[in-house]
């Protein structure tokens, strides 16, 4: 298990930093974080989602906090609802469905469904008419937004980090990719690939943050 011992107190003092403005993020998160949830939180929390969280993550919300300043605009907040359940609060339209953390994270979309839908992407010699071709390109495009976007392509992770403009971080909980961080490009037209450290090895939760804290030290002069 990663020791976040000082992490939280490293996070909290960049607040008061010189240039710490000038961090990615800052301005969304302002170096704040929420406060660690208990062990009987996240242990509730588990039995919601039906499945145990990645270690590193979990520890976090135990010595760190329930989400706040991290990578981007920061790792988004896990609150109860008001239904007895879990949230995770921030502008990505990503839900949590319970049942779908227990499903092995399936690693991306179909590539020949994907396929499949590009080849049948209208083009102008198919049409006299422009109106036309922009109705069918409108309507080939939620298509394609609807295969890029079921959500069994993400059954078995986490929606963690919104990195703006559409991009989005996710942590695998279930399959062998469990504990691993994925990047989400899918608003450019890319699948959901692993992020991987210097060294070209998959990234994990603690390598994501601390991987992020220690470059936001060096920005700020700290340290």
């Amino acid at each position: 298990m990663t020791d976040w011992t000082g992490v939280r107190e490293r996070v909290l003092g960049l607040a008061a930093a010189p240039g710490s403005d000038k961090v990615f993020g800052a301005s969304g998160h302002g170096f704040g974080l929420e406060a660690p949830l208990t062990a009987a939180e996240v242990a509730d929390m588990e039995r919601w989602l039906g499945a145990e969280l990645p270690e590193e993550y979990r520890s976090f919300l135990l010595y760190v906090g329930a989400g706040g300043a991290g990578p981007a605009y920061g790792v988004l907040p896990v609150r109860r609802d008001g239904a007895g359940g879990w949230r995770w609060a921030g502008d990505v339209p990503e839900e949590i469905e319970p049942a779908a953390l227990a499903e092995p994270f399936p690693g991306g979309a179909d590539p020949t469904a994907a396929a499949r839908i590009l080849a049948e992407r209208p083009s102008e010699e198919e049409f006299d008419d422009l109106a036309d071709l922009d109705v069918a390109l409108e309507l080939w495009e939620e298509r394609m937004a609807e295969t890029q976007y079921d959500p069994r392509f993400t059954a078995g992770a986490l929606c963690l980090c919104d990195e703006g403009c559409g991009l989005k971080t996710w942590l695998v909980v279930t399959g062998p990719e469990r504990g691993r961080i994925w990047r989400d490009p899918r608003c450019d037209g890319t699948d959901l690939h692993p992020m991987r450290d210097d060294d070209g090895s998959p990234l994990d939760f603690a390598g994501w943050y601390l991987g992020w804290l220690t470059a936001a030290e060096a920005s700020c002069g700290v340290g």
